[in-house]
């Protein structure tokens, strides 16, 4: 019998949103009237501030130096004043509460392997919100978990609703992932949500890992509450069972640079930097000097939001009359509903509505149904369509115009 040299789990994988999107457009060619504009994909187009790019020049002479997995002091350290000022926390231990990592997607991907324990009488389980980020789907398989989607509720500003979870989950349960802001929804967890699931975890033992990459894109005078945050303010000041990841990609434009941290629970994060140290993922010196720099500088963050601020004020009321959109509470993307536009040939799907748009103005959407799951009878990105505002505000005006036309025009088919 032949051996098959392949992880069988891999098989379990769905292809990317990408994947899928490109599938949906093939032979498909856009009218050569308009100019491309791609909504599509989160990856922010905002100039990288110049002394972040200055950073780098200035220490390229870490190349030469292997890094340490944990981190540089320095950088450790402007990480862990980062989130006592921007969370208001008293102290964090830089030494053991802090570990820099290459962006939250490795990190997030990586820690999943750090703490399911497939030994366990019954199969584990990893808890996803529902639409997710397909990395927590492909963590918890390869972890060799099995994940559960909880549907994101319209009627709760498309928060996850928990309470739903049936208590034979809730006992297999290893590991919970949060994503607050939310990819795609844009909402935002209160301390209401955040002390139910500390009690959750408190009562069956499982890691919450929240992702918070989108924390620092917001349109209010109101900073989105962190988990890390929440648990001080309920009096859980050891972060039992908890750890937040945070990446420069969004807040600071750099998403070549790789770069974030993890921070929370000192016994976790002994266990995650111990796996990593095998993993071989240490922060090359060169990005970790310019890390450190960019987590000590605000302003330019201040201006990131509003360029991003002044683009959904503009685009969002634009939409609102031909879609089911309205602002987020944080992050980029716009989570819009087509059911509102009505053909009179009958109702549109959000596949069908982004390849149409595609093909008569040149303008790429994400279909909702792709970055999530049919569970518990439904898929809850049906019929939504996900647009990330991250080029400049011209071209997100003109898409938003071409959106608009689209609609209307669909309408009358």
């Amino acid at each position: 019998m032949l051996f098959n040299p392949v992880n069988r789990h891999l098989n379990q994988l769905q292809p990317y949103p990408f994947e899928k999107l490109r599938q949906l457009f093939q032979g498909v060619t856009p009218s050569a009237d308009y100019a491309a504009i791609n909504l599509g994909i989160g990856e922010p187009k905002h100039a990288t501030p110049e002394l972040i790019r200055q950073a780098l020049i200035d220490n390229l002479s870490g190349l030469a130096s292997y890094p340490s997995t944990a981190g540089t002091d320095t950088l450790r350290n402007a990480i862990a004043n980062w989130i006592v000022n921007r969370y208001d926390i008293p102290v964090l231990d830089p030494a053991t509460q802090v570990l820099p990592v290459n962006g939250s997607r490795e990190a997030l991907f990586a820690f999943a392997q750090t703490v399911i324990d497939t030994g366990a009488a019954e199969k584990p389980v990893v808890i996803c919100p529902n639409p997710f980020y397909q990395i927590y789907e492909g963590a918890a398989l390869l972890a060799g978990a099995e994940p559960y989607f909880v549907n994101a509720d319209p009627a709760r500003n498309f928060l996850p609703d928990y309470s739903q979870v049936p208590p034979a989950i809730w006992q297999r349960v290893q590991l919970l992932f949060v994503c607050s802001p939310g990819n795609p929804t844009g909402a935002v967890m209160n301390l209401e949500d955040w002390k139910q699931l500390f009690a959750l975890s408190d009562q069956y033992g499982f890691t919450i890992a929240s992702d918070e990459c989108y924390s620092e894109i917001y349109f209010g005078d109101q900073a989105p509450l962190g988990g890390l945050e929440a648990a001080h303010r309920l009096g859980r000041t050891d972060f039992a069972r908890l750890v937040s990841f945070s990446s420069l990609s969004k807040r600071s434009n750099v998403p070549g640079m790789r770069s974030g941290f993890v921070a929370g629970n000192a016994a976790i994060l002994k266990q995650f930097l111990l796996y990593r140290t095998y993993h071989g993922c240490a922060m090359s010196p060169t990005i970790q000097a310019a890390s450190s720099m960019a987590w000590q500088d605000e302003q330019h963050v201040i201006e990131n939001r509003a360029l991003y601020k002044a683009k959904f004020d503009l685009v969002t009321p634009m939409l609102a009359d031909v879609l089911d959109v309205q602002l987020p509470d944080a992050g980029f993307y716009l989570w819009a509903g087509v059911d509102k536009v009505k053909p009179k040939s009958g109702p549109i799907s959000d596949t069908e509505f982004a390849k149409q748009l595609y093909a008569e103005f040149n303008v790429t959407v994400l279909p909702g149904s792709y970055l999530a799951r049919h569970a518990h009878g439904m898929n809850p990105g049906q019929n939504r369509i996900r647009m990330a505002l991250v080029a400049g505000v011209d071209e997100c005006v003109e898409a938003a115009q071409r959106l608009v036309t689209f609609a209307q025009q669909l309408k009358h088919k």
